[in-house]
């Protein structure tokens, strides 16, 4: 593994495992879309919005400048994207 990402909000203040071949880690919370009370229009929406936050995120991820990164710049990066505010969907 070269990455590892955390999604849920939960697991922000829990130690995480050790992955094998020490990857880069990043905390990528989102709302746990399963959690949702309501309609069942609420709880799609919820899903829908929880899979648009992350697929913004990978694209952001996949997107990186890789090669001209160095592993300092690339964890900010990463730790970045995760702190970014969700946007309006």
């Amino acid at each position: 593994m070269d990455f590892v990402f955390t999604v849920c909000d939960d697991a922000a203040n829990e130690a995480c495992p050790v992955w094998p071949g020490q990857p880069m880690t990043a905390h990528w919370g989102v709302p746990d879309p399963a959690a949702v009370e309501g309609t069942e229009a609420e709880k799609r929406f919820a899903f829908a919005d929880t899979y648009r936050m992350l697929a913004n995120r990978i694209s952001i991820f996949v997107n990186l400048p890789m090669r001209s990164l160095d592993k300092l710049a690339l964890q900010r990066r990463l730790d970045e994207i995760g702190r970014r505010l969700p946007e309006a969907g």
